[in-house]
């Protein structure tokens, strides 16, 4: 039976129907290619949705300094905290590594959100273009089109989608906890109900696309950047020339124009907009 969905659009959505309910019912009962067949040829499945199209005045993206990072993993509280994910679902999380024999280690330790892909794996699988582009460089996830077919989360290289079973922090639903509504997408969803978006979805980082105002600028920086203690995380503009990190006012460019600056997995050809500078 199809879930119901929350009646109240993203505030992004354009003017084109929301996805049919039947769309994930319809996945369960078919498997791989014959589930992407029958989909994609349902009305309004696009590849490329037009939410992507227009010019890009702006791309907003991170540097991130490894030599600053302290390991204190306040970002993925922070993060956890904004957006108000459920267990199972991290938007940006910290990885560590040890690698080498002992005395000779090496600790790797750094902050993975959502590298915002330029050339995106997991918008390209999509199959109801529920996974799009905005003209900004965020990639989001139009919850009313979303089928929860998970071919997204397979396909992206840096495991930066979670599905949302719909488990909650605390089994009493009527805990004040559980009521407060999440933030995200401009609270379009609200608070957390059995059989309702994002329950049943996949769900990713947006660098904090709610903390936008109407004209697309940041009233306030993403909460992983403002919180950071070592000010290791610099969000900002990377397309402007000028543009300064909104947490510490120094000039993006400037940022990359210093101590090599890198990509994860940049021989795959997506375009990260999210670079680290080497510790």
């Amino acid at each position: 039976m199809a879930r119901e969905e929350n009646d109240t659009p993203t505030p992004q959505a354009d003017a084109e129907p929301s996805s049919p309910p039947d769309r994930r019912k319809l996945l369960g009962l078919l498997g791989g290619g014959a589930a992407l067949a029958a989909v994609a040829s349902l009305g309004g499945c696009k590849t490329t949705s037009p939410r992507a199209e227009g010019a890009q005045t702006r791309r907003w993206g991170m540097v991130i300094d490894l030599k600053r990072c302290i390991a204190c993993k306040a970002c993925t509280i922070a993060c956890k905290n904004e957006n108000k994910t459920p267990p199972g679902v991290a938007y940006g999380v910290f990885l560590e590594e040890e690698a080498g024999t002992f005395p000779h280690v090496r600790r790797t330790a750094f902050f993975r959100p959502c590298m915002q892909c330029e050339k995106s794996s997991c918008s390209k699988v999509c199959p109801t273009g529920a996974t799009y582009h905005r003209a900004d460089g965020i990639v989001a996830v139009d919850y009313k089109r979303c089928i929860g077919c998970r071919y997204c989360i397979a396909a992206c290289p840096y495991g930066a989608r979670s599905f949302d079973y719909g488990h909650d922090y605390i089994a009493d639903a009527k805990n004040g906890y559980n009521l407060i509504p999440s933030s995200e997408y401009g609270a379009a969803y609200g608070t957390r109900a059995k059989g309702k978006s994002p329950s049943g979805n996949v769900r990713k980082c947006t660098f904090c696309l709610h903390l936008q105002d109407e004209n697309g600028d940041y009233r306030e920086p993403t909460a992983c950047a403002r919180t950071c203690m070592g000010k290791a995380i610099h969000f900002g503009d990377l397309k402007n020339p000028e543009a300064t990190c909104l947490v510490h006012g120094e000039k993006m460019q400037a940022l990359l124009a210093k101590r090599s600056p890198y990509r994860l997995k940049e021989e795959l050809g997506n375009e990260p907009a999210v670079y680290y500078l080497p510790a």
